[in-house]
């Protein structure tokens, strides 16, 4: 097939069976990770492009601004460049610096942010970065992933249409929670078209997101300091949140037992999955959503040194297959109601 442009090539029809990677699960992970720049967020950029094209907002020529932990920033430098357009992607020190290479590669400029937020994160202090240049120059663009309806609406058309079409009868979908564009458009999508279907948010500890006591994160992907416009508690009825380190040591797992790295996200929700996995029926269809793959990762989960100076030598250790049967920390799944 002949493409026009590398943004058009969205593959959403790739999933792997990890049935029994978490014992007695029947779950398939649907990889993100091989869409053009290498995560789900191109599925948002070009949502968020397409709706400032269509509102007028952007015109040949034309400069884009906007926060990214990493991926977004990834897929909007790619698409600003096939399209373009300039882009600016404000960052913070958690995101890597493969993830700004490769922005750079693709001619944006990258501004880092380092001065934490009220919550100790780093989300409030580049938005505010973006409104002092929004001041500064009106001409740009700011399609603000957090509070834009084209975020989620991308994955209500798209990535949970993908998986209904799959004719896969699914019983618990697993969507993590950063911008939470994935999950409201999962959320609603199920809702109306497989209403069966329990959509389990995932989060990560640390994150203010759903209410819960704010801490320092290191991972970037899941997880706020600041509660995006777009979500809504009233949506969600079952969320699992996941220490980091959990996260860490599931990512080590899947890589040592099915040789697929994956990005922190990926590692948080099958974590959740694994968190849940008592409750889930015999013979019950999950489907759990891998934002990215693990290269991005390579200097931080995937490094030793990295992960001893933050999480412990315990976390190095990738989980056993076993590991559904030990004890947990005490971070309860909950309700957001």
């Amino acid at each position: 097939m002949i493409y026009q442009s590398a943004h058009e090539m969205i593959l959403d029809d790739v999933f792997l069976d990890l049935s029994d990677f978490i014992s007695g699960v029947n779950l398939l992970l649907k990889l993100e990770g091989f869409n053009p720049a290498g995560s789900i967020k191109m599925k948002a950029a070009v949502g968020l492009l397409d709706d400032a094209e269509d509102r007028g907002l952007l015109r040949p020529g034309g400069h884009v601004i906007e926060s990214s932990s990493g991926n977004l920033g990834i897929a909007l430098s790619s698409v600003c460049a096939a399209r373009g357009y300039r882009f600016t992607c404000v960052v913070d020190p958690n995101t890597s610096a493969h993830s700004i290479a490769l922005m750079r590669a693709y001619g944006a400029q990258v501004v880092s942010v380092d001065q934490r937020d009220g919550n100790g994160g780093f989300l409030q202090s580049r938005i505010d970065y973006i409104h002092r240049r929004l001041a500064e120059d009106p001409a740009l663009v700011w399609p603000n992933q957090y509070a834009n309806p084209a975020n989620p609406r991308a994955h209500y058309e798209r990535t949970a249409a993908a998986i209904v079409k799959q004719g896969l009868d699914i019983d618990y979908l697993f969507v993590g929670a950063g911008t939470t564009g994935t999950l409201m458009g999962c959320v609603a999508y199920f809702r109306d078209n497989s209403p069966r279907t329990k959509v389990i948010a995932v989060d990560t500890v640390g994150s203010v997101t759903f209410g819960n006591p704010p801490a320092r994160r290191y991972i970037p992907g899941l997880g706020t300091s600041r509660r995006p416009e777009i979500f809504d508690p009233e949506q969600i009825e079952h969320l699992v949140m996941v220490p980091e380190a959990e996260a860490v040591r599931m990512c080590r797992r899947l890589a040592a037992e099915r040789g697929i790295a994956a990005g922190g996200s990926t590692g948080t929700v099958l974590a959740a999955v694994e968190r849940r996995s008592a409750e889930i029926p015999s013979g019950a269809r999950v489907v759990a959503i891998a934002p990215d793959l693990g290269d991005r990762y390579l200097s931080t989960i995937y490094d030793d040194t990295w992960v001893r100076e933050r999480f412990g030598a315990d976390a190095t250790a990738p989980d056993s297959a076993g590991a559904a049967q030990r004890p947990r920390p005490r971070v309860p799944a909950q309700s957001c109601r």
